[in-house]
């Protein structure tokens, strides 16, 4: 069964790539308007917390 944390995160980083690729303010790696800046956000979060919890597993 996939892990639900890494779907979470990993879905919450094709929102922002696809905000993005559309917004005029946005680059890859540098939200500039209210919507990227929260999807990053949302992103970064769960990136945290998943990789978090793979250093605390070992």
């Amino acid at each position: 069964m996939p892990d639900d944390l890494y779907q979470r995160y990993q879905a919450a980083h094709r929102a922002y790539q696809t905000h993005a690729a559309s917004c005029g303010d946005c680059t890859r790696n540098t939200p500039d308007c209210p919507a990227g800046h929260r999807l990053f956000e949302s992103f970064a979060r769960l990136q945290d917390a998943y990789l978090n919890r793979l250093r605390n597993k070992s």
